[in-house]
This record gives structure tokens, sequence and C-alpha cells, in this order.
């Protein structure tokens, strides 16, 4: 029961990622997603090497010179420690997004990352992408019948009058940008 409900809220997750395809759902600006992650684990060892490859290479000075400082001020107490680990993080996901081209918001709380997220990096650790390629196909062919269905029966009462007419633009809009979405995210190249 809870795997199906966690594969519902993916898949409705992945779902509202194609009707809004400008709306940015990143989960390397959480304290528990992979950056920040991988983050703490590079500063428990002390080495930066590792978090170089989440930043253009032009910033890697920058990120090289905030793990400096950040190991120096960790060294000050737990205090001094918390802060200067959430400095880093800061630097390092502000870089990172902005090497996308994408605006930086500040870091999200833990237990924030969307469960769609979740499920592509475990099947990336090692699982079949097949199960989630299938589930958003379908989830997405079903959007797309949806929404061409009442476009298409707004448009038999398009001209009857101009609320039906607003009615029929309405659900038009609506089928259009689903399929805009598709199409973005298809063949629009990769985003955050």
């Amino acid at each position: 029961m809870k795997n199906t409900r966690i594969n519902i809220i993916w898949i409705v997750t992945i779902t509202l990622a194609l009707i809004l395809p400008g709306l940015a759902w990143a989960h390397c600006d959480s304290l528990d997603g992979p950056l920040v992650l991988e983050a703490r684990a590079a500063l428990e060892a002390n080495d930066v090497t590792p978090l170089l490859k989440w930043v253009p290479a032009k910033d890697e000075g920058e990120i090289r010179d905030a793990f400096a400082r950040t190991v120096a001020v960790r060294k000050l107490g737990d205090e001094a420690k918390k802060i200067a680990d959430t400095y880093f993080f800061e630097t390092l996901v502000r870089v990172h997004r902005a090497g996308e081209g994408a605006p930086y918001n500040g870091l999200k709380p833990a237990g924030m990352i969307d469960p769609a997220f979740v499920k592509a990096d475990q099947i990336l650790e090692g699982g079949s992408i097949d199960e989630l390629a299938k589930a958003i196909a379908a989830h997405a062919a079903e959007g797309l019948r949806e929404r061409y269905a009442r476009a298409a029966e707004a448009r038999k009462h398009a001209n009857d009058s101009v609320e039906a007419g607003r009615k029929y633009v309405e659900a038009y809009v609506s089928y259009i940008h689903y399929v805009e979405g598709i199409s973005n995210l298809i063949h629009g190249g990769e985003h955050h």
C-alpha cells in the first residue's frame, strides 16, 4: 500500500512538471539532496575534489576557496562548524545553480525532495528505468487524452456563444500547453 501511494505521488509530481514546464523542481538545493549529501562527505573527508564536478570549471576557484575557509572555521567548535557548513552548502548550491542558468532561492529543508526525484535517483543507483518510463508515459498519455477530449468537446460549441467560445479557448490552451510541455521536455533540451 505504501509503495502504491509513493508511486502515485511521484507520477502526479511528474505530471505536474509536464503541465507546468517553466516551474523548477530542483532537488540539488535541498539539505538532503545529492549535492549537499556529497558536500557533507567531502567536508568529513577534507577533500573538495568530488564536488568540483558539480560546478563549471570557471567557478572551481570559488568553491576551493569556500571549502578551505569552511574547513578552517569548522575547527572552532560545534556552532562554528554548523555555520561554516551552511555557508559552504549555500555557496556550492548557488554556484551549481548559476552554472545551470537557474536561480538560487536558498537551501530547502530536508524531507522536501519530490518523490519523483527520489525514485529517479534510486533507479540511477541500481535499478531499471523501464518502470519509471512506463509510468511517466502512461500518465502523460492519460493527461493528453483528458485535455484533448475537453478541447474537442468544447470546440463543437465554440461558436454558440461568447461564453462557450471562452470555454473552448480555455480547454484548447490547456491542451496545447500540455502538448508544448511534453514536447519541450522531449525536444527542448535538458534543464533542471
